[in-house]
């Protein structure tokens, strides 16, 4: 499968990022395992997690996702055949934020959890608006010179925060490279304008999560009598009806002319984004991977795209 340049981070991954925010989680160990050892088997190669994944699920303290993803490199060897991706910043037991001396410390635990030494791409979870961005790009830096990181971004930044840290980068400062956003056909306005403008201004490579807005984009989701299908309906509710019902309409049209799936064809309309260099999605069963790899082989038409777009 063909990769892409993730910006100019040095590197290449294919159009399809594997989100692991379910490990350990709505996947247990097994499923995380198969559903793992089916996306690599397709050919896709970068894996998304962060260190408080999946803090918020009761008796869970962060952690349990780099674990399990930890547990199936070890079992399978499979270090040099994805790029690993992780977060740093959300509140955990040891800490939160981006100060410098917390920075290096959760570093080092979430290559304790991934049993790994070194991150191909480390991400600032959120912007901290107590630390100065220059500590925080210092402490990248370190990181990355110590041969801990290859790489930094920023997630949830907005056009403001990543414009800040990019002019503060430099010297002893690591560059973001990365930006890792909310964005799919139902939320747009947290990239498309100005953020979107600056990424590709400044050549960064863009990952953006939810890309299927927690499942709304495959169709499972109509009415609100659907919303017990999953522990993630209860955020549908205000999907369900008007501009929601518009895009689940308009997916179903293009759908049919493909002979693809709702979710497909999401996938697809962002990977044909000029500035989106991968969506991130999750799944926690094989047959769910296995129905969305096709989404990368998928060419939407300009008339598909136009459709879509509402």
């Amino acid at each position: 499968m063909q990769k892409r340049a993730l910006g100019t981070s040095g590197l290449e991954i294919a159009p399809l990022v594997l989100g692991g925010n379910v490990f350990g989680w709505t996947a247990d160990r097994d499923a995380s395992f198969a559903v793992l050892d089916a996306f690599v088997d397709a050919g896709f190669n970068a894996v998304d997690t962060a260190d408080v994944y999946s803090r918020w699920a009761p008796g869970h303290q962060g952690g349990e996702s780099e674990t399990v993803l930890g547990e199936w490199i070890k079992a399978r060897k499979a270090r040099d055949r994805i790029v690993l991706i992780t977060k740093v910043g959300s509140e955990m037991p040891a800490g939160k934020g981006l100060k410098a001396a917390y920075i290096q410390s959760a570093c080092e635990a979430s290559l304790k959890r991934l049993g790994v030494d070194h991150i191909d791409l480390y991400f600032s979870h959120f912007p901290d608006k107590e630390t100065p961005i220059a500590e925080t790009l210092e402490a990248h830096q370190r990181l990355i010179a110590q041969g801990k990181v290859r790489a930094v971004g920023g997630s949830n930044y907005d056009a403001a925060n990543l414009k800040e840290a990019l002019d503060a980068a430099g010297g002893s400062r690591a560059r973001y490279t990365v930006l890792q956003p909310h964005y799919n056909l139902v939320v747009r306005d947290q990239f498309e304008g100005a953020l979107e403008h600056l990424c590709a201004k400044e050549g960064l490579g863009v990952i953006p999560y939810f890309a299927l807005a927690s499942g709304f984009l495959t169709g499972k989701y109509r009415s609100e009598s659907d919303l017990t299908k999953s522990a993630r309906g209860g955020r549908m509710k205000d999907l369900v009806k008007g501009r929601g019902l518009d895009i689940l309409g308009a997916l179903d049209k293009v759908s049919a002319r493909h002979n693809a799936t709702p979710a497909q064809v999401a996938l697809a309309w962002l990977m044909a984004r000029p500035g989106v260099t991968a969506p991130i999605a999750s799944a926690t069963t094989a047959a769910q991977l296995k129905e969305l790899a096709p989404a990368a082989a998928l060419s939407l038409t300009a008339e598909d795209i136009t459709e879509l777009t509402l």
